[in-house]
């Protein structure tokens, strides 16, 4: 069996893409999207007919309305081929503004609501930022689910789960890429990868202490981070690692149980808002990750309004 085959009878597998041609091809169960994504796919001229359709009924309303209704539309067309879940990202500007998350988030399950889809096949991915997490905890007992983005450390982990938030989604390749600049090495082993450490630490605390906050690794930079999180909750992937992941045959190893989880010494650590944002500040590279990656994601965002001005 391929090592893809394997992956899918142990953790739930999810497209890292907007490409629908990518989604139907690996068959995930889920699938998340960003601005990075939909700008890339929006670019792509098979996909203008959604662009082109997004502007015409949004414009009236203005060009952010038109930017929703894009991300919408692409959850839309994806939840037509997988079964599960799609995660749709709130603007990263509002990173650190609650109300305004919770009323973007608000928006878009209304969005979706009024094409006929239930909230629960709906992720709002919000920055794993004090605030955005604080947003989550309100959305949540609203019955909108959270995915919580741009995590790299345990405490942010540990936060989402205090606020009950739905999943979350810590960082692999991004903290790999500080370490390797940091070290000033070419290459990190998986086994000894800190981005690896870092999401394998999340999962034994939330096992150990009975949070029930999924875990989706994420943002990878090769197959072996990959392997060495088997068993974790979800994985959300990129088009070109499934398709290595499908072509490559092995036997593989689960990493990750809740047995091995309940055998840990991971302590627990406190959440309250003083804490958090002195453990944040306190790790380098969590703070210059979530920065750097809330400053892309609004980057990109703005690409793709300059995409959609370019039809209005």
């Amino acid at each position: 069996m391929t090592f893809l085959e394997q992956l899918k009878k142990v953790t739930v597998v999810v497209a890292d893409t907007g490409d629908f041609q990518q989604i139907k091809k690996y068959g995930p169960r889920d699938s998340t999207t960003n601005p990075t994504l939909i700008f890339k796919a929006a670019s792509q001229p098979e996909y203008k007919p959604i662009l082109e359709k997004a502007v015409r009924d949004g414009r009236s309303k203005g060009i952010d309305h038109v930017l929703d209704l894009l991300a919408v539309s692409f959850g839309e067309e994806i939840l037509k081929i997988i079964p599960g879940r799609v995660s749709t990202e709130v603007d990263a500007r509002l990173s650190f503004n609650t109300e305004g998350t919770i009323e973007r988030a608000r928006k878009l399950i209304r969005l979706y609501s009024e094409r006929g889809i239930d909230r629960e096949r709906i992720l709002i991915k919000i920055a794993s930022t004090w605030e955005g997490i604080e947003a989550a905890r309100v959305l949540e007992k609203e019955g909108i689910h959270c995915n919580m983005t741009l995590l790299f450390s345990l405490v942010q982990a540990a936060a989402c789960a205090e606020a009950n938030v739905t999943l979350i989604s810590p960082f692999v390749g991004r903290i790999h890429d500080w370490y390797k600049k940091a070290w000033n090495v070419d290459a990190i082993p998986p086994e000894k990868d800190p981005g690896v450490e870092s999401v394998r630490n999340i999962y034994h605390y939330f096992k150990k202490f009975g949070y029930p906050t999924e875990i989706m690794g994420a943002s990878f930079r090769n197959i072996g981070e990959i392997l060495e999180l088997a068993g974790c909750d979800l994985l959300t992937i990129s088009p070109n690692l499934l398709e290595e992941l499908s072509q490559k045959e092995g036997v593989l190893q689960v990493k990750l149980t809740p047995e091995i989880a309940s055998a840990s010494q991971v302590q627990r650590i406190p959440t309250d808002e003083k804490s958090f944002r002195w453990f944040f500040f306190e790790d380098a590279t969590a703070t210059e990750k979530l920065s750097e990656g809330i400053r892309l994601f609004a980057s990109d965002l703005l690409k793709l309004r300059a995409l959609v001005e370019k039809v209005l």
